[in-house]
This record gives structure tokens, sequence and C-alpha cells, in this order.
């Protein structure tokens, strides 16, 4: 196994777990304690983990970006009933513009059968979803690729974007606050999800519970300019009063 290859695979049980311990992991793949220290090194030098004695926890920082095919992996079921909610509300023949969340993924996965679909996104995996889907019209925004996020970012998707207007636009975020701020990790993606709700005539925030009451780097905008907040279960009171006092429509799973 490669040094990355095992640093991604620890990762992974940190995201999971939330903690890891040397030597079990210098058994579990077969190099020395020193070789795990040093890749707990390189994660806390990313951002990804924190060492603690014999082992590392998992850095909550919201302004981290995690690689896709982890967060891919990530609170898989509450992203799946966010999916299962949009999908209701999409219908054949329209124009969609998704963002390169998982939980995009999850939506276009939730809508294979709709028919004469027009969809526009950064997101590779979305792009390589739909190669096989000869009825639906996908278009990629272009731009700079970046790295470990398997999107595409930077003025030339941006001003694709803002060149479209279609009947929906679903993005996620990184964070939802007491302040009603929709807030993200970067000012790249910011900057995609606010082309993309500028260009829609429908505003559909995908956010699961875990992302409630949290303030990340960059505010995307205020919930306000929202119309649509989809999320995997019942917030809670408070945050129902907050929602519908923004105009703002609430829904959730509500077998949950």
């Amino acid at each position: 196994m490669l040094a990355i290859e095992r640093r991604n695979a620890i990762l992974s049980k940190l995201s999971f777990e939330g903690k890891v311990v040397v030597s079990e992991l210098s058994r579990e793949f077969g190099v020395t304690e020193e070789t795990i220290r040093r890749d707990l090194e390189k994660l806390e030098r990313d951002g990804f983990a924190r060492k603690t004695y014999g082992g590392a926890v998992k850095n909550e920082n919201f302004n981290v970006d995690l690689p896709f095919h982890i967060r891919k992996q990530t609170n898989v079921e509450s992203k799946r009933r966010i999916a299962a909610v949009i999908a209701e509300m999409i219908n054949d023949g329209d124009y969609i513009m998704l963002d390169s969340s998982t939980t995009a993924l999850y939506v276009i996965q939730s809508i294979q059968d709709r028919k004469k679909l027009n969809i526009i996104t950064n997101s590779i995996k979305i792009l390589i979803e739909l190669c096989n889907k000869p009825d639906w019209n996908v278009i990629s925004t272009g731009g700079v690729l970046k790295e470990g996020a398997l999107s595409l970012i930077g003025y030339q998707a941006e001003r694709m974007i803002s060149g479209y207007h279609v009947d929906l636009a679903i993005c996620s975020c990184k964070g939802l606050n007491a302040e009603l701020s929709v807030n993200d990790s970067n000012e790249n993606d910011s900057e995609i999800k606010k082309a993309m709700f500028g260009s829609a005539s429908k505003k559909i925030l995908a956010v699961d519970s875990s992302k409630f009451d949290k303030t990340s780097f960059v505010k995307v905008c205020d919930l306000k300019e929202m119309d649509t907040v989809v999320t995997d279960k019942d917030p809670g009171e408070e945050w129902r009063r907050r929602i519908a006092d923004a105009g703002v429509e609430l829904l959730f799973d509500t077998d949950n």
C-alpha cells in the first residue's frame, strides 16, 4: 500500500470513528509505529486530525474540506433522505443546477427515472455519473479543477453559470448559524453557490442536521434569500420558527 493510500484509509477511519490509536494502526497496516506517527503528523498539518497521546482525534474544524471520497461516506443516510425529498420536487424536462456536494450526487442518483432533464454542474463526479444518459442534456461549467474535491471552480465556471437561467439550483453548505447566515469553508466554493442561486427561479438549500448552528469561514448568503431548506429530520421548534420567520419553506423526511 502506498503512503497516500494508507493516509486516506486512516482519514476515513478518523471520519467514522472520531479517533485512532497508533499501535492498532501499526498492526492493521503492517508498518512501524513511527511510520504511523508520520502519517498522523501529515494529517495534522493538513488540518484533518489533532494528535493526542498514543494516537489522534478528528479535527472538527468546519473550515477544512475533506476529500470527496471521504465526504461521500459520511452522513450517508442523512444525505439519501434529503435527496429523496428533493427528488419529489423535480419533474421531467426541468433545468437544474447542482453544486459539487456529495448531497447533490445523491440527488442525481435519486432521479435517474426522470426524462429529458437539463443539468448544469461543476461536479466531476456527477458528470461521470451521467455519462450514459443519452436523453439528458448535461453541461459542465468548465473551470479549474479543485484538488481532492472532484469539482470545477474559478472565474470561468462562475461566468458560465451566470449566463444561464434554470428552474432549480440545489446546493449544500458547511453551516447554517443562528444569525441565519448560510456559510461555506472557502471563497471559491462560495462564489460558485452564489452564482447558481443567482441563476435559478427556485433556490434549494440542502443541509443535513449536523450543519445547523455551525459557522464556517465564508458567508454565501442570508437564509432569507433561499426558497426552500431541505434537511434530513425535524430541526426542532426553534429552527422551524427561524426558517418560517425568514419566509423560507422547510422540508424534511417526516419518517425521522
